[in-house]
């Protein structure tokens, strides 16, 4: 490049380490600032909105330039990255003041969307995942990671299954081969951090080694994971990622597991977006998340959302779960006090990730203690209760004694942000440290000692201790004293009343004063690098009492909600069945007005007299929510909760579909019956004997005749399916269904009831046997504030309609249909019409006496004389 030749030295260096980091945006520390150029400073300028300016590069050259205050890289680093950038950190590696010249620097950070170990990135509630996925042919294989603590997990599977688990995970971050690149748009849309890589590195066989050395094994064997190739590519590619990105130190990622699905209820991504499992579909709405978490602590909130979206079908482990939230119930007083610890622990998942990585500060370091302290008490109340399935979690719990001793005993318990800032290190642990703080702090009191000391020894009482930079420290006696001087003294001038001498322990203690504070920092630092490094010992330890911890948090928090909710305990079941008896939906119950009740309501699913519910009733009536409270019962009861019913009998379910409501897809361009379709489509080719499908009004998106065609046909098809009995709610405006129950065994009708009232509709909002004839919708335009017109106009149709029930293709009943005269668009606008309105909206006309009526007449009269 022939500007090269032209380019400042720094400039030189900054663009060799750049040219490394072509896709990152890259920091470059210039003394206590962090400055970014050319087009990183563009882009980094309007992101954090500082100031862009220009600096020249060499002769007659310019490039922009932007930066902040190096102590500002935490407030400046998570803006950047939740911009969607990769960040390089460049720092100077060497003091600038043993340099002459160019400062040697090197990026000894590159942090990512999905690999950060920063605090302000992080969301402490929320695991930040990079996702890894390896594209076959027909199966693909995927891996997650979570850096900040360590849990690495793989799988493999098709493009539905790859597309799910990325929607329950939310990864912050996604690498993929570039070969790919299509393909993984086509699948995960755009709204992703993606980065690419090149084809090799997703090698079956680059991966197994890659495994294997960091695990220092021989093979895959123990982690279950042997079978899953594609899966164990993806893991590959993760490790390679990681030492891209400078993460060397990564001892903390001790373990990977296979996402079985054979162990976890399959939720589509529809699914689990209709009933609202994590986020709200509405930004005013409320999750089941939401309801569910009152977890104390951040690893507890990170295992409980992954509980959510992950229930389980292992009945073992589901009863466990449920006898735990049982035993904190009973046991109230343990329950009590297990909380008040679990409050004052904070993120030990987190804060051992840090440890293992070596990059905890002192202050962390001291939440990790503080932390850990409570472990102990936890551990005794569990173990105390005398309760086995809460005493099991106590007998997991290591209460690292020798670790806490340690830390207690090395460290101050006000210490700074900064290793390198001192004051950390207690007194009496390094002799040569504690002799140090005495000459660096006390080096008065020190002087005032030998001063003293030497008056006493020598006999010279005016003897004083001085100093100045000729000579450093030294001792003045005055000339009337000289003969008591020992000999071993140095002199080293002569004064005309005094003469001034040196030892060599003022020698020995003025290199020691002058020195101490740089000596002071130095041991300081390399203690506290040996406490971490004795910490780091117990990063398994810490890591098995996170994932207790964050369990019982869990299990605590289901229990704390099953007692305000009055929520009971599920009875899991191998048969295939779903009674419950007075279900409620768990959020909207939460959500209505003080003084009102929730009307709850009864379900009972089985594969031989009740396989599928046909619900009709009108719109508003109840009917998605029931949907909707059914699947959520049946869920938090497979993920080990209580749940919100007066009984609940589940046989276990291998998979929910949900065909409710609205689809995003409706942005992208697709029509409703489009999405509504290809939905459905899914659900049937997607069938199992343990599923549980619910669907809400098929076929609304057509014409009537189609739609009652179609629905009409899907039931029929559940039904009679040669392989499986899949239980089925199925809520529907189209009353003809009800025809259905009479020639299938296993269909049922049932409706929501409504009760009729002085010619308006009151929704009961409960669930009886029967199907319902009328759909209401005109009660509920009313309702909704419709034009009275309009509404007096489709009563008139719909009397018309009903007096014979039209059949299709009948088009003179249609044409039959008396036409509107009333003219509306004559007086819409007109002012006199309004006042008229206006006028008779204030009369009573029970009070009103017959003059008065005249007179209000006359003067309406009036009005519309005034419009002519």
């Amino acid at each position: 490049m022939a500007a090269s030749k032209k380019e400042t030295p720094l400039m030189k260096q900054y663009n060799a380490i750049k040219a490394k980091h072509p896709d990152a945006l890259l920091l470059f520390r210039v003394g206590d600032f962090y400055e970014t150029f050319g087009e990183d400073a563009v882009r980094a300028s309007k992101i954090l909105d500082i100031v862009l300016t220009k600096r020249a590069n060499g002769s007659a050259s310019h490039i922009e330039l932007a930066g902040f205050p190096h102590h500002s890289l935490d407030t400046y680093l998570p803006k950047l990255v939740r911009a969607g950038n990769r960040v390089a950190i460049c720092d100077q590696l060497e003091n600038p003041k043993d340099v002459k010249g160019i400062v040697k620097r090197g990026v000894t950070e590159l942090v990512t969307p999905g690999l950060t170990l920063n605090d302000n990135v992080l969301e402490q509630r929320k695991n930040n995942y990079l996702a890894s996925i390896s594209f076959g042919k027909e199966m693909h294989g995927i891996a997650f990671l979570d850096l900040s603590t360590g849990e690495f997990m793989l799988s493999h599977g098709t493009d539905d299954y790859i597309d799910k688990l990325i929607q329950s995970f939310n990864p912050s971050e996604i690498i993929f081969c570039k070969n790919h690149r299509s393909h993984c748009e086509k699948l995960l849309g755009s709204d992703h951090n993606i980065f690419c890589l090149e084809e090799w590195i997703f090698g079956f066989d680059f991966g197994y080694e890659k495994l294997n050395t960091h695990f220092k094994t021989k093979n895959l064997k123990g982690f279950g994971i042997e079978q899953s190739k594609e899966g164990i590519a993806a893991a590959g590619a993760i490790l390679y990622y990681l030492e891209e990105t400078e993460h060397k130190q990564i001892s903390h990622i001790s373990s990977i597991s296979r996402l079985d699905t054979d162990k976890y209820v399959w939720l589509d991504k529809f699914t689990i977006r209709n009933l609202e499992l994590v986020y709200p579909q509405q930004n005013d709405g409320v999750a089941l998340l939401s309801i569910l978490d009152h977890t104390c602590t951040p690893m507890g909130a990170r295992l409980l959302k992954k509980w959510l979206v992950l229930p389980l079908k292992e009945k073992a482990i589901i009863e466990a779960r449920l006898s735990v939230v049982e035993s904190l119930l009973e046991a109230e007083e343990v329950a009590e006090t297990v909380e008040s610890h679990l409050s004052q622990i904070s993120d030990i998942e987190r804060l051992v990730s840090k440890v293992a990585a070596l990059r905890i500060n002192p202050r962390e370091l001291l939440h990790l203690k503080k932390a850990l302290a409570h472990i102990q008490p936890i551990k005794e109340q569990l173990e105390k209760s005398g309760i086995e399935t809460l005493s099991k979690y106590g007998d997991k719990l290591n209460p690292c004694a020798q670790l806490l001793d340690r830390i207690n005993t090395y460290m101050k318990d006000d210490v700074p942000l900064n290793a390198t800032q001192g004051g950390i290190i207690s007194d009496g642990i390094d002799s040569e440290l504690d002799e140090l703080r005495k000459i660096a702090f006390s080096g008065k009191d020190y002087l005032l000692q030998i001063q003293e000391r030497e008056k006493a020894k020598t006999g010279i009482s005016s003897l004083k201790i001085a100093y100045n930079k000729v000579f450093g420290y030294y001792l003045e006696v005055s000339n009337a004293h000289k003969d008591k001087v020992p000999t071993e003294w140095i002199r080293k001038q002569t004064l005309v009343n005094a003469e001034r001498y040196i030892t060599e322990e003022l020698k020995t203690y003025e290199e020691k004063i002058l020195t101490a504070e740089d000596k002071l920092g130095s041991i300081e630092f390399r203690l506290y690098n040996e406490l971490v490094s004795f910490t780091a010992d117990y990063v398994n330890e810490i890591q098995v009492n996170a994932k207790c911890i964050a369990e019982i948090d869990c299990l605590l928090s289901f229990s704390q909600v099953a007692k305000k909710q009055n929520y009971c305990r599920p009875s899991i079941q191998e048969d295939p069945i779903i009674d419950i008896k007075e279900g409620r939906h768990p959020v909207i119950e939460t959500q209505l007005p003080a003084g009102e009740e929730y009307i709850p309501n009864s379900v009972m699913l089985d594969d031989v007299s009740q396989q599928i519910m046909v619900i009709t009733g009108p719109n508003m009536a109840g009917k998605s929510a029931l949907l909707r409270q059914t699947a959520l019962i049946v869920l938090m009861a497979q993920m080990g909760s209580f749940v919100p019913a007066a009984y609940a009998k589940i046989g276990i379910i291998d998979k929910v579909f949900t065909r409710v409501g609205a689809s995003d897809n409706l942005s992208k361009g697709e029509s409703t019956f489009m999405v509504e379709m290809t939905e459905t489509a899914s659900i049937l080719n997607n069938l199992s004997d343990s599923s549980l499908v619910l669907m809400d009004e098929i076929g609304r998106g057509t014409s009537t005749y189609d739609g009652v065609s179609i629905a009409w046909s899907i039931v029929e098809h559940l039904h009679n399916h040669p392989k499986f009995k899949a239980k089925t709610m199925f809520a529907t405006h189209y009353h003809e269904l009800n025809q259905i129950a009479t020639d299938f065994p296993r269909v049922k009708n049932f409706n929501v009831s409504v009760k009729e009232l002085d010619n308006r509709v009151i929704f009961m909002r409960k669930l009886k046997e029967g199907g319902s004839e009328h759909s209401f919708g005109i009660h509920v335009a009313k309702m909704a504030g419709m034009p009275n017109e309009v509404v007096l106009r489709a009563n008139e149709i719909l009397g018309h309609l009903e007096k014979d029930k039209i059949k299709e293709g009948d088009a003179e009943r249609i044409e039959s249909i008396p036409k509107n005269n009333f003219q509306l668009s004559m007086f819409e606008s007109d002012p006199h019409f309004e006042e008229v309105i206006g006028l008779l909206n204030k009369l009573d006309i029970n009070t009103i006496s017959p003059v008065e009526a005249l007179l209000k007449l006359n003067e309406v009269k009036s009005i519309l004389k005034g419009n002519k």
